[in-house]
């Protein structure tokens, strides 16, 4: 398999590469992933007399991935006159025969990013079949459309029908050959997502519930039970026991492990460290059994792991969580004494950064392999005085779950507007820097055209973000619009008058107070990015209006004090170990190639659905038992 990068000034191509194991690289896997998902038209597909919803077929994928191009576009100054806005198209078009590209898919579904509709415990892409995004998928692609600007609206369905995976783990792996950096401390975080922060004994027989509520409890960590056996004194019962299948299944869902051979490498590990422990096989001689062993460096102290870890991945094997294992998950600790707040960070909540491992390398050596750590929400409320409202402000816009809070703290207050007026309009710079279009070769450019795929993906983009600009001024800036902003009256004239002056130079027309889709037409992109500074503008006066105004009530309010007990809860198994992102950030954090890391990025939609249906199931509480408002 190949890709063709097109530049302005020519053409490169160059062949994937590819790990030991015959898989591309993890980062060419979740892109080429992501870019075909976007190409396709998902849709309803009938296979065994039922129907499946935002589904995909083979021959559909395979078409695609034959000659697939992926359009991104910039939009910067002109260099030779920097008041002008340019425009330059990089397209990348990937080619593949259909056994290739049906290979490809395979890799699809070994990193668990589509499943097969019909039997998804299937781990086979056959040659007719109906596929669908898994929760993981869904997560790589919403991380993939908010990264490159991509118009994601035809696949906002599948986003809200679907469950999505809110925390991925991502291990750190060598540029060199993609493997995964093992570490003690990397190998600990993994363990500590896998095991979750109690033990994870599902309740009755959920086949029958809400896959929404199906996939929750799972998330929770991996599936334990008792296990009994008769031997020769009796029964005996052993506690925190798991399937090596069901292990294996349940790191790739929610982790960068990339099919059943990595996860074994890792669950090999954890028995190499003493986590976990083979405690029955009981398969036939005649079933076959594959074995994983890895081999760690001899260590110097006799306190140190053992050199050897094995893992058996058969269907019969069942292994349990050790003492060590328990202690190592912080089981059996306090979980406000589990989750302490990093006395030892020198970050504070205004720059939103992370404690490297090397500024505590003088008070503990032995913490040199720990990765970043992200500031805990536990220290969102104290008093620092280097913080400032503007930066808790910014804090819980970065922060999902605390945004979706704040947002029905002032719903309640009667000045949602605000909030939602400062994220479209920081959206609407995001996507006019930045475009990205994936579409099939053949469905690229209409007949008799000879606009590449690149441009028209951008005279469509540029029309949509006209159409925003018209929608963000009439809805919160025109004259008694349906949420009109309580700005400055210089800045609204200053945006008014140049408006005036747009419209009638353009269109001969006068401004009515609203920019109507007749008049923004005609604007480019240099005026549309004028309009954008005065958006701007505005939009830094309403981020003073709410860091000085909501901000300090919102943090007296029971329901913000409530959730920074709940949330601190909830992320007590990564902070510490692990780094937290938002898919918003482009770049994964980097670490030494010798050290290795991980970090969790936190879906979006994900974390916003889970707060709406944790809103809908306290106001259902309310009813039953009446009580007074959680905002007053």
């Amino acid at each position: 398999m190949s890709s063709q990068d097109q530049e302005p000034n020519g053409s490169s191509s160059h062949m994937m590469k590819t790990t030991k194991r015959g898989r591309p690289f993890l980062k060419d896997t979740l892109d080429l992933f992501a870019t075909l998902i976007v190409s396709l038209p998902l849709g309803p597909h009938k296979q065994f007399f039922r129907t499946f919803p935002h589904s995909f077929t083979t021959d559909e994928a395979a078409q695609n991935l034959a000659s697939l191009k992926f359009s991104q576009s910039n939009r910067g100054p002109d260099p030779r006159e920097p008041s002008r806005v340019v425009t330059t198209t990089t397209t990348t078009t990937f080619s593949m025969t259909r056994e290739m590209a049906k290979a490809m898919c395979q890799h699809f579904m070994d990193a668990r990013l589509i499943e097969n509709a019909t039997d998804p415990t299937s781990n086979l892409f056959k040659d007719r079949g109906v596929y669908q995004l898994t929760a993981k998928g869904l997560h790589v692609l919403e991380r993939f459309i908010s990264k490159n600007g991509i118009n994601s609206e035809h696949l906002q369905p599948i986003f809200a029908s679907q469950p999505i995976c809110i925390k991925l783990l991502h291990l750190e792996r060598r540029s060199s050959d993609d493997e995964i950096i093992v570490t003690q401390s990397v190998i600990t975080a993994l363990f500590r997502r896998f095991v979750g922060r109690q033990s994870n004994y599902p309740h009755g027989d959920n086949r029958d519930t809400d896959a929404f509520l199906r996939y929750h409890e799972r998330a929770k960590g991996i599936p334990l039970f008792d296990l009994q056996e008769r031997g020769s004194k009796g029964y005996t019962t052993t506690r925190y026991s798991f399937y090596a299948v069901a292990a294996l299944e349940w790191l790739c869902d929610f982790t960068s492990v990339v099919g059943r051979e990595e996860a074994a490498e890792m669950a090999a590990q954890f028995v190499r460290f003493g986590l976990i422990t083979l405690v029955s096989d009981k398969r036939k001689n005649t079933d076959s059994a594959i074995i994983f062993t890895v081999r760690g460096s001899s260590s110097s102290g006799a306190s140190g792991p053992p050199v050897n870890g094995e893992f058996r991945c058969t269907n019969k094997a069942v292994y349990k969580i050790t003492d060590e294992g328990q202690r190592v998950a912080r089981w059996g600790e306090p979980r406000t004494a589990a989750h302490a707040s990093p006395s030892s960070s020198t970050a504070d909540l205004a720059s939103r950064s992370s404690v490297e491992a090397s500024d505590e390398g003088a008070e503990h050596p032995n913490r040199a392999n720990r990765v970043q750590r992200r500031a805990s929400v536990a220290e969102f409320g104290e008093k620092r005085s280097k913080e400032t409202n503007a930066d808790r402000l910014q804090y819980i816009i970065d922060t999902p779950r605390l945004r979706a809070l704040f947002r029905e703290f002032l719903r309640h207050n009667i000045c949602e507007e605000n909030l939602t007026f400062w994220m479209e309009v920081q959206e609407f710079k995001r996507k006019f820097q930045v475009t990205s279009s994936a579409m099939a070769s053949e469905r690229s450019t209409r007949p008799g055209s000879r606009s590449t795929p690149g441009q028209a993906a951008m005279e469509k983009h540029h029309e949509l973000l006209i159409q925003t600009a018209s929608l963000i001024f009439n809805n919160y800036l025109a004259h008694s619009s349906p949420s009109e902003l309580n700005i400055d009256h210089t800045l609204r004239n200053e945006l008014t008058g140049y408006l005036e002056e747009v419209v009638s130079s353009v269109t001969g027309q006068k401004f009515q107070g609203r920019l109507e889709p007749e008049h923004a037409s005609a604007l480019n992109a240099t005026q549309l990015q004028h309009i954008i500074k005065l958006y701007e503008r505005i939009q830094g006066h309403v981020f003073r209006l709410m860091s000085t105004d909501s901000v300090p009530k919102f943090m007296k309010s029971p329901g913000f004090q409530v959730s920074q007990r709940t949330y601190a809860e909830d992320l007590e198994n990564f902070d510490g170990e692990v780094r937290l992102l938002s898919l918003q950030e482009t770049s994964p954090p980097g670490y030494n190639e010798e050290v290795g890391g991980a970090y969790v990025t936190i879906s979006q939609q994900a974390t916003e659905r889970e707060h709406r249906m944790q809103q809908a199931r306290q106001a259902q509480e309310q009813q039953r038992q009446p009580g007074g408002n959680q905002y007053s």
